[in-house]
């Protein structure tokens, strides 16, 4: 998900990715830890797509609106 997606998105749908990304980063590492992972990036993927959530949430929280 690129950073000018998420900047796209209303303060709920930004609530809701986050939530859905958090879910599903926890689905992988259980598959992970029960060796049943296809696709290990996919962890580093979502982690990324979480950083970048939380990162445009903090600048509309701070009144920053850079792009």
């Amino acid at each position: 998900m690129k950073p000018n997606q998420v900047r796209d998105l209303s303060q709920d749908e930004l609530v809701d990715r986050l939530k859905g990304l958090k879910q599903e980063l926890f689905r992988l590492r259980f598959q992970h830890a029960t060796s049943q992972l296809e696709s290990p990036m996919r962890i580093r993927q979502v982690k990324k797509d979480i950083a970048r959530v939380h990162t445009i949430m903090t600048e509309r929280a701070r009144g920053d609106d850079a792009k």
